[in-house]
């Protein structure tokens, strides 16, 4: 029951993020001149601004870190909450908007170079951070179903026993080491990706 549970959750939040992904795809085909011929999302500006700055890795490192594991940690906190499973699939689902907007956005102003420049953004860190946040996604899911589903559903162990906390605990520490070094691809190697296929714009 407790791996049906895991499985069920995988696939609504597969759905969520595709519903929130196909969303973003329709507000930017809907309001075109608003997203393109107006905006500057991925204008031309920005572009040169991106092949002109390569940040040195010790510089992003910081921001990178204190931004994932701030989301991390948020995230954690909201799934001990009442309402921590709606907040969850909301993040989900912005998630997914913010990826169909920014991706259709891309594809729409260099076809297939967009395509190529949405996959340098995300590699490699996107091997591990993918991953990393789906677990955590899962964790977090997890933990708000233990504390708040009638007893009957618990299956053998209590909500507030020792156990409990140090299975979480072990699982969270996992998780977050993923995110660190997916950060640490995103700040030492990524940069290097992106510079290289941006010669192509």
């Amino acid at each position: 029951m407790h791996r049906q549970f895991g499985t069920k959750n995988g696939y609504y939040m597969a759905y969520l993020f595709l519903i929130g992904l196909f969303v973003g795809i329709l507000f930017v085909n809907l309001g075109h001149d608003t997203w393109i011929r107006n905006g500057s999302l991925l204008g031309a500006e920005m572009m040169n601004r991106l092949k002109s700055s390569r940040p040195a890795g010790e510089g992003l490192v910081g921001y990178i870190l204190g931004h994932r594991l701030f989301t991390g940690c948020l995230l954690c906190l909201v799934s001990t909450t009442l309402i921590g499973m709606p907040l969850l699939c909301a993040y989900i689902c912005y998630a997914g908007l913010s990826a169909g907007c920014l991706l259709s956005v891309a594809v729409v102003r260099y076809g297939i170079r967009g395509l190529l420049f949405m996959a340098a953004v995300l590699f490699p860190q996107a091997l591990l951070l993918v991953p990393a946040y789906i677990l955590l996604f899962l964790w977090a899911a997890d933990v708000n179903r233990t504390l708040y589903a009638p007893r009957t559903q618990l299956e053998g162990y209590e909500r507030y026993s020792s156990r409990f906390y140090l299975k979480k605990g072990a699982q969270l520490i996992g998780i977050m080491t993923v995110v660190i070094m997916g950060c640490l691809l995103e700040s030492y190697v990524n940069p290097s990706v992106l510079h290289f296929v941006l010669k192509i714009f």
